[in-house]
């Protein structure tokens, strides 16, 4: 079943394996494509993989990644160098999504050049700039950059587009009982945390052909967060409202490492790569670095370390008529054919394998068992500073 042909909302796939929405920090000065990132793709589309999901591309001004690199896709000028991405990973019939997104609270004024938005002022621990809280008005300009963008994807060539709900960026904390504490419509029950999500994929409906999907954490750590329960009634309603197709994942980045797991913290690579760490001067680097490795092993990470949405996905599975994708920690070729033939979800996509091996597909088709990725969670943070890349294990 794994490497049979398949659909997904109306677009033939050669195989069930998706490469998950990656941040490839390999977008121009107008968040563009570059031509690296344009080979990254193809090579990806010439070893046989089922379909790519792009990395985020923003909105808006004000949702831009403190990430350099990052793609943006709110002005018309930049359709022209995605369209050359589109054309290449169509060479070899594969199909490819476009992700949107608007990361709300979790950027940095600094870092966008204007105050950063979100649903409500609720402090982020790792981006500790308070935001604006949105008006009215202003949730209905970024519904209409959503629409806009997929307009602008269709126009690129795109066979769709992702809605990034997930992982604590804005439309996560829109549907979140924890990032939204609004009292007016847009807030409070799960029908009006939900209202922003419904009110963009019907938009993109009105305005494009395309299919409409959605990655969802269905559950987070964080207190009155997203669960599974009230994560089964919001995929409900988003089908309801013409959604195509679900990828679930979990967490937010302030859950620290549960939505990339690790064995252990990968501090060196923390040193190098996150401030404030970042920046401390080498004698304090030559202090906290050996303290920070002898306490990491007694730093609690989250568990099981595979397959850990797998549950999840198939509880929504059960309750949708939809396509349902699970992320997380899927790393061997058999783990991916029981999922399939459990019935826990339809689509298996990956993110750190494909970093460590564009050509997994391939491989796997060829007899490798499993990816060679070690989750070592290095390709995680390297993305603060530079492009993403696979560092195996340490820092180079």
């Amino acid at each position: 079943m794994l490497f049979n042909e398949s659909n997904i909302s109306g677009i033939t796939v050669k195989n069930r394996i998706i490469r998950s929405a990656t941040h490839d920090g390999l977008a121009d000065e107008n968040g563009a494509p570059n031509d690296k990132l344009i080979s990254k793709y193809e090579n990806l589309a010439r070893n046989e993989i089922g379909c790519i999901i792009t990395g985020y591309a923003a909105v808006s001004p004000n949702g831009v990644s403190p990430y350099p690199g990052m793609m943006k896709i709110y002005d018309d000028g930049v359709i022209g160098k995605y369209k050359e991405l589109t054309d290449a990973v169509h060479k070899y019939n594969t199909p490819v999504i476009l992700q949107i997104a608007h990361c709300g609270r979790q950027t940095s004024s600094k870092a966008i050049g204007m105050q950063k938005v979100a649903p409500s002022n609720v402090l982020h621990p790792f981006y500790p700039d308070r935001a604006k809280e949105l008006t009215d008005t202003e949730i209905n300009e970024i519904i209409n950059d959503f629409v806009n963008a997929a307009v602008r994807a269709e126009k690129s060539g795109f066979d769709g587009v992702q809605l990034h709900g997930g992982h604590g960026y804005l439309l996560h904390d829109f549907m979140s009982p924890y990032g939204n504490r609004r009292k007016d419509k847009w807030g409070g029950s799960l029908e009006n945390r939900c209202r922003v999500v419904e009110l963009i994929i019907k938009g993109i409906k009105e305005k494009t052909s395309l299919p409409v999907w959605i990655k969802l954490s269905a559950e987070d750590n964080r207190k009155g967060g997203m669960n599974i329960e009230s994560s089964v009634e919001i995929c409900k309603r988003l089908e309801a409202s013409g959604c195509d197709a679900i990828e679930v994942s979990c967490g937010t980045v302030e859950d620290g490492m549960n939505t990339m797991r690790s064995r252990l913290l990968p501090m060196d690579a923390v040193f190098r790569y996150r401030e404030p760490c970042a920046s401390f001067p080498k004698f304090l680097k030559n202090i906290s670095l050996p303290a920070a490795n002898l306490i990491n092993p007694l730093i609690k990470q989250p568990a099981p370390l595979e397959n850990f949405n797998v549950e999840n996905a198939g509880l929504i599975k059960k309750s949708v008529s939809i396509p349902v994708i699970v992320v997380g920690g899927i790393h061997k070729a058999d783990d991916m054919e029981k999922i399939l033939d459990d019935g826990k979800a339809d689509f298996i996509s990956m993110c750190r394998p494909f970093i460590c091996e564009p050509d997994l597909v391939k491989k796997l088709m060829n007899g490798q068992s499993e990816s060679k990725c070690i989750m070592c969670n290095y390709c995680g943070l390297v993305i603060e500073k530079e492009p993403t890349r696979c560092l195996y294990g340490k820092v180079k």
